[in-house]
C-alpha cells in the first residue's frame, strides 16, 4: 500500500542525520522499507515532487516573462530598478530549473534500483507463470517510466535557451543602464516570449506523462 507523501518525508526526516554519517541511497532504501516503504513507494513520491517542481518553474517563467515584459514597456523606467527586477526574476529562474533537475536525479536514482531489485528478483521464482507475469508487468512498467522521463528531459532541457537569453539580457542591462539598453532588449522579448511558450508546452506535456504514470503505478 502507497504511502502518503507526508509519511515518507517523516520517514526521511529520521534518517537524514545517518545518511550524513555516510550513507548512501542503498542504505537509505533499505532502512525505508524496514519501515514499510518500499522503492516503488519512494519512486510515484518522487515523480509527484519533480511533477510539482514543474508546475512551480512554469509560474515561475511566467512571472519572469512578465516582468520583463513590463520593464521593456515603459519609456521612462528606473533603469537600476529595472536590472534589480530582471536580475531577481532570473535568479529565480534557475533556481527552480536547478529544482526541476534535483527532483529528475532523484527520480532516476530510485527507479534505477527499483528496476535492478524487480529484474534480480524474478530469478527467485520457482513458478514459471508467476515469473512470467511479474517479468510482463515489469516491463511493462520500464515502458512508461521511460516514456515519462524523456519527457521530463525534454522539458528540462526546454529551460536552457530561457535561462541564456534571459541571463544575456540581464548582464547586457547591468553594463548598460541607459535608454538605448532597455531599446534593445525590446527586441530580444519576442523571442524570449517565444521559447518560454515553447518550455510551458513540453512542460505541461511532461505534467500529463507524470500523472498517467502515477496513476497506473497507483492500481
Amino acid at each position: 500500500m502507497f504511502q502518503p507523501r507526508q509519511t515518507i518525508r517523516s520517514f526521511s526526516m529520521l534518517l537524514f542525520l545517518a545518511l550524513l554519517i555516510g550513507g548512501c541511497s542503498n542504505t537509505y532504501y533499505s532502512a525505508m522499507e524496514k519501515v514499510g516503504v518500499h522503492k516503488r513507494d519512494i519512486l510515484i513520491d518522487r515523480v509527484e515532487e519533480a511533477r510539482d517542481s514543474q508546475t512551480e518553474a512554469q509560474q515561475q517563467f511566467k512571472s519572469a516573462l512578465e516582468q520583463f515584459g513590463s520593464v521593456v514597456a515603459l519609456k521612462n523606467t528606473d533603469l537600476k530598478k529595472a536590472y534589480d527586477t530582471l536580475e531577481k526574476e532570473y535568479t529565480d529562474c534557475e533556481k527552480a530549473a536547478n529544482d526541476v533537475s534535483d527532483r529528475i536525479d532523484k527520480v532516476e536514482n530510485v527507479s534505477e534500483a527499483l528496476f535492478n531489485e524487480w529484474e534480480d528478483e524474478l530469478e527467485l521464482y520457482e513458478n514459471k507463470e508467476l515469473r512470467r507475469a511479474s517479468k510482463k508487468q515489469m516491463q511493462e512498467t520500464r515502458s512508461r517510466y521511460t516514456k515519462m522521463l524523456a519527457s521530463m528531459h525534454t522539458a528540462e532541457k526546454s529551460m536552457d535557451p530561457v535561462l541564456k537569453t534571459f541571463r544575456d539580457n540581464v548582464l547586457f542591462l547591468k553594463h548598460n543602464l541607459n535608454a538605448q539598453a532597455i531599446g534593445s532588449l525590446q527586441s530580444e522579448f519576442s523571442s524570449l516570449e517565444k521559447d518560454i511558450d515553447i518550455l510551458i508546452d513540453k512542460m505541461n506535456s511532461a505534467i500529463e506523462q507524470s500523472n498517467t504514470f502515477i496513476a497506473q503505478m497507483q492500481v
